[in-house]
C-alpha cells in the first residue's frame, strides 16, 4: 500500500483510514494462507500442524478425506486441495448459501459442495451433513479425515436431536434474547450429534485433523462450530443453565418443550462413545487480523495500540465505552479491540451488532474532538444486512439529526442499517459513507473496533 505522506493523519482522511485499516485485517485472516501454515509436503509425506511440531503422515500408507464446513469452507479447501493434489480419495464442502455461487470454481475439485443456511440452519444443512456422515462411514483404520472448521460450521455442519422446525425456532430465540455465541453453542453441542466430537467419531477408525479458523473470543476448540472435532462429555448440565438463564422454557411450545428435554436425555449416552483420534490446531484468530490493523495504523503516522481481542458484552454498552474512550484520546492515536458483541433485540428494525455498536458510539461522541470510531466483521456480514459494519465520527449524530434522523430513537429500535442507510443516501456524493460494505471476506475471525483520535 502507498504510504501516507504527512506526518499526523488528518481528520478528513478518516474514511481512507478506516478502509485501509479494514483491508489490513482481513488480508491477514486470508483462510488459504493459514491452511498453507499448516498443511505441507515433503515428498510423499504430509505435514500437518506448526513446523516445529507437525504430525507425519505416509502419503503411501491409508487414503486421505477432506471436509470443509464454515463461511471460509471453500477458500480452506481450495488450499488443502492444491497441497494434496492426487492423494485426496474426495472431500465434501459445507458452505454458506448466497454468498457467491461457487460451483463453478468447484467444477474439476474431489469434492462435493452443499451451501446450507447460516445462522440458522435449513434443510440443505442436515442433507449435507448426513452426506458427510455416510461419506466417512469408508474409512478404515490407516485413512487421514482432515476437517476444515471455520465460523459459520455450527449452522452449516449440524444433525440435531429435535426436529429442524424445532431447532430453528430454539437457535432464533437464543439469538434474539442476546445469548453469547458461548452459550448458544453450549445448546448445540448438547443437542447435535456431529458436535462435541461426534464428525470425529463419523471419521472413526481413521485419523482426524482438526484444522481450525476461530471465530470465537479466546480461541475455545471445544466452542468454535460448536467442536465436532472436539470430543466432551457431561454437556447437558451446562445446555440447561443457559436454557434457564434466558426462560427458554416458557417461550416454546409444551410439546417442543418436550422433545427437546428428550432430546437432552439423549445427548448423555451419545457423547459417551469411545474417543477417537483426532488432532485439532488454531490456525488463525482475531488477533492475527488486529495485529495486521496496528501495523497498518502505525505505518499510516498514528500510535496504535491493540486493548484486548477479548471484547465481549452488548453491543451498545461497546459503543457507548468506544465513544468515551474516543473523546479522551490524545491525537493521532489508534486504539483496536477485537471479539463479538451480542444484541438483545428488542425493537423491530434491521441491524446488526457492529452497526449497533457504532450507532451507540456516534451518541456518545456526538459533539466531540474530532476522533472516527468503526466496528465491522471480518466476515463482511453484520446481521441480515449487506454491510459489514459503519465507520462514525463526532459529527455523525449532530448531522444525523439535521436531516430529520435521531439516532436514539433509531438505536431504540435496533434499526442502525435503516439509520446509516438514510444518512448515507442523504448525503450521497458529498460526504463519505458511514455503511462499510465489503460483501463476503471468504473469512471470519470475529469484529474489530477500530478508534482513531485527530488533532487537524
Amino acid at each position: 500500500m502507498t504510504p501516507f505522506t504527512t506526518t499526523h493523519p488528518r481528520f478528513k482522511d478518516y474514511r481512507r483510514h478506516i478502509d485501509e485499516l479494514v483491508s489490513a485485517a482481513v488480508t491477514s485472516a486470508n483462510p488459504e494462507a493459514a491452511v498453507d501454515r499448516m498443511l505441507r509436503r515433503e515428498g510423499r509425506t504430509l505435514l500437518i500442524g506448526e513446523p516445529d511440531d507437525p504430525s507425519k503422515i505416509d502419503l503411501d500408507q491409508g487414503k486421505i478425506y477432506l471436509i470443509a464446513a464454515g463461511k471460509a469452507s471453500v477458500p480452506m479447501a481450495r488450499s488443502a486441495i492444491k497441497t494434496l493434489g492426487a492423494d485426496l480419495v474426495g472431500g465434501i464442502i459445507l458452505a454458506k448459501a448466497g454468498e457467491r455461487d461457487w460451483k463453478v470454481e468447484i467444477d474439476d475439485w474431489p469434492v462435493t459442495l452443499y451451501q446450507g443456511s447460516h445462522p440458522i440452519p435449513d434443510d440443505t444443512s442436515i442433507f449435507g451433513t448426513k452426506a458427510v456422515v455416510e461419506f466417512l462411514s469408508q474409512t478404515h483404520a490407516e485413512d487421514t479425515v482432515i476437517c476444515l472448521i471455520s465460523g459459520g460450521a455450527s449452522s452449516l455442519l449440524t444433525d440435531p436431536l429435535v426436529p429442524l422446525a424445532d431447532w430453528r425456532k430454539l437457535i432464533d430465540l437464543l439469538l434474539k434474547s442476546g445469548g453469547t455465541i458461548g452459550e448458544v453453542n453450549a445448546i448445540r453441542r448438547a443437542v447435535d450429534r456431529i458436535k462435541s466430537g461426534g464428525l470425529a467419531r463419523a471419521a472413526a477408525p481413521a485419523a482426524c485433523y482438526g484444522l481450525i479458523l476461530s471465530d470465537v473470543i479466546g480461541n475455545p476448540k471445544n466452542i468454535i462450530g460448536g467442536g465436532p472435532t472436539v470430543p466432551e462429555q457431561d454437556l447437558v448440565v451446562g445446555a440447561v443453565a443457559v436454557l434457564g438463564r434466558y426462560d427458554i422454557a416458557r417461550k416454546l411450545e409444551r410439546q417442543e418443550w418436550q422433545r427437546l428435554a428428550v432430546a437432552l436425555n439423549q445427548s448423555r449416552f451419545l457423547h459417551k462413545n469411545p474417543r477417537p483420534f483426532v488432532r485439532n490446531l488454531i490456525i488463525g484468530d482475531v488477533r492475527g487480523a488486529a495485529m495486521s490493523a496496528q501495523v497498518r495504523a502505525i505505518q499510516m503516522g498514528f500510535v496504535g495500540q491493540l486493548l484486548t481481542v477479548h471484547m465481549d458484552g452488548e453491543a451498545r454498552s461497546i459503543g457507548r465505552l468506544a465513544g468515551a474512550i474516543a473523546r479522551d484520546l490524545p491525537p493521532d492515536h489508534c486504539l483496536i479491540l477485537g471479539g463479538e458483541t451480542t444484541v438483545s433485540i428488542r425493537g423491530k428494525g434491521i441491524g446488526g451488532r457492529s452497526q449497533e455498536l457504532a450507532l451507540a458510539a456516534a451518541i456518545s461522541l456526538d459533539r466531540g474532538p474530532m476522533a472516527a470510531v468503526a466496528c465491522f466483521g471480518t466476515d463482511g456480514e453484520d446481521g441480515p444486512t449487506p454491510a459489514a459494519g459503519a465507520v462514525i465520527t463526532n459529527g455523525t449524530a449532530r448531522l444525523a439529526r439535521s436531516y430529520g434522523l435521531d439516532p436514539v430513537v433509531y438505536l431504540g429500535d435496533n434499526d442502525s442499517y435503516t439509520f446509516f442507510s438514510r444518512l448515507d443516501e442523504a448525503t450521497r456524493g458529498r460526504l463519505d459513507p458511514h455503511l462499510i460494505i465489503t460483501g463476503p471476506t471468504g473469512t471470519n475471525v470475529n469484529d474489530l473496533v477500530v478508534i482513531l483520535s485527530y488533532g487537524e
